[in-house]
């Protein structure tokens, strides 16, 4: 996935757990669930973009 697709799903993510946490609360089953979906998407794009900057400063080289 590139850093715009999961930043797209992050955002639908973030938007769908404020959702669900006003209808709810925050420790509802489906807020928690789609909290971690969110934290692992984040994890991700860290990831990703680290490794970005990696290869970018190993080009400059």
């Amino acid at each position: 996935m590139s850093t715009e697709q999961i930043l797209y799903h992050i955002e639908q993510c973030r938007q769908k757990m404020m959702f669900l946490a006003s209808r709810s609360s925050m420790v509802d089953n489906e807020v928690i669930e789609v909290s971690s979906k969110l934290d692992s998407l984040i994890i991700q794009y860290i990831h990703l973009t680290k490794n970005e900057d990696l290869m970018d400063r190993r080009a400059l080289k």
